[in-house]
């Protein structure tokens, strides 16, 4: 460990001391990394980075309008790893930026909270834990639904056998997205460094849809909304089968449907994974449509059971779960739904209600991202990293689920896995493992 990394651990190590963090990307999701901080009592926002000035400027008035002291103000997040009086940054670039910036940052000393997915793609996946053990640094990812005490309570449930044996789990995204449209490239606006913000990925002209949230559906920066809003459902789906490692084969197919527009990642996508004896199958839906998990109201000859009586735990005239963004868990003895609004849990052939948590307002309720954060720098003090909820030998797990579905996607079939992973009699798959990384920013 390295003379800052030293004294940036013992300047953390009281219970009572704050973590001073940068926050690196400051834009929509960074914008709410600042919020929870600020009300965080462990934390000091000291940093704010940001390849767009104005990006910091309106980050660094939302932080005086909150009464908390002037931090810092970076361009180039290699500065702010290098400062030694920040401890800890927490990332919220864009996708392609993600395992760059925290292996950059472990290496530097410091502790990371890193949004999701964990990784662009599976090479960066795998040299984030190598990274994370070697440095010994905490790196929490951001999958606050980890935090979420109603789903801790139905996924050790679940675990327990709730419903059975699960032998599978779906996740679903049936997410709205509006077309994108088309623009021409255009000047890069002043205050942007856009070499900067294209970092890894290949250089080309500033355009307006590549910038500004809608990165997400370009390759190049992107992996489409199934590692966007699909890799928390994801991560929850592999939650609920007690978090396996690598599938035998995985199989993904669908397309951009409905739209002319200049985006590339589908829009509608259909993904299976076999895990032997138990699947996760995983759905992205971006057009109009119905919902998925409604109770059954008896089977579909003869007539229908009576109503069963609410359990304990269930309140009298519960509307059953739809969902929309969420996960379906069916097990050998019942079936489960979860999403933000609740869990239900039913069993046997009559659908009787077992389980039923509603979601609560405040902490721990419709987001879950404080907890999240604060599980993070309790870590950063006690350095253990086995007591993070959502750590990277876990997460990178979740993201690589993305980038099997999208690379099946993209080749056209049906992969194989074979250790490493790798996959099986197919360098056209393989090699969109990684990524040809553009210097000096490779990974």
């Amino acid at each position: 460990m390295g003379a800052a990394a030293a004294a940036s651990a013992m300047r953390v190590s009281g219970a009572n001391e704050k973590v001073n963090l940068a926050i690196v990307g400051l834009g929509g999701r960074g914008s709410d990394h600042l919020r929870n901080y600020m009300r965080i009592a462990e934390a000091r926002v000291a940093g704010l980075c940001d390849v767009n000035q104005a990006a910091r400027e309106k980050a660094q008035s939302a932080l005086l309008r909150g009464s908390s002291e002037k931090a810092k103000e970076f361009a180039d997040m290699r500065e702010a790893f290098a400062d030694s009086a920040i401890d800890a940054v927490s990332i919220a670039t864009p996708n392609h930026w993600h395992a760059l910036a925290a292996i950059w940052a472990m290496k530097a000393g410091k502790d990371v909270y890193g949004e999701k997915p964990a990784c662009y793609n599976i090479y960066e996946g795998l040299k984030l834990v190598q990274v994370a053990r070697e440095t010994r640094r905490m790196l929490q990812i951001g999958s606050q639904h980890r935090s979420n005490p109603m789903k801790i309570k139905a996924m050790e449930a679940i675990q327990g056998g709730l419903i059975g044996k699960v032998y599978q789990a779906k996740g679903l995204c049936y997410k709205r997205r509006k077309s994108i449209g088309r623009k021409p490239d255009s000047p890069t606006p002043p205050g942007v460094n856009w070499e900067m913000f294209l970092g890894p990925a290949p250089l080309r002209p500033f355009n307006e849809l590549r910038f500004a949230y809608n990165w997400h559906w370009f390759w190049d920066t992107g992996n489409g909304d199934i590692g966007n809003q699909g890799v928390h459902e994801l991560g929850l789906a592999r939650w609920g089968m007690g978090d396996p490692e690598w599938p035998k084969t995985a199989y993904a197919h669908g397309g951009k449907f409905a739209y002319d527009d200049d985006q590339e990642t589908p829009n509608t996508l259909t993904a299976a994974f076999d895990f032997g004896g138990r699947e996760l199958v995983f759905e992205v839906r971006g057009l109009l449509t119905g919902a998925e998990g409604a109770v059954p109201r008896g089977p579909r000859q003869g007539p229908a059971p009576a109503e069963p009586a609410p359990s304990a735990t269930t309140p009298r005239g519960a509307a059953p779960l739809n969902i929309m963004v969420g996960n379906l868990y069916y097990g050998t003895e019942g079936w489960a739904a979860m999403s933000d609004a609740g869990f239900q849990a039913f069993k046997g052939d009559s659908n009787e209600v077992v389980m039923e948590e509603r979601a609560v307002r405040g902490p721990g309720g419709g987001d879950p991202t404080g907890l999240h954060m604060q599980n993070f720098l309790a870590a950063v003090k006690s350095r253990n990293y086995k007591a993070l909820h959502d750590e990277i030998g876990i997460a990178y797990l979740s993201a690589s689920m993305c980038h099997l579905a999208n690379i099946s996607y993209r080749v056209g079939r049906k992969l194989t896995l074979a250790a490493g992973p790798k996959f099986v009699n197919d360098p056209e798959a393989n090699k969109l493992l990684t990524r040809d990384y553009r210097k000096p920013y490779v990974v």
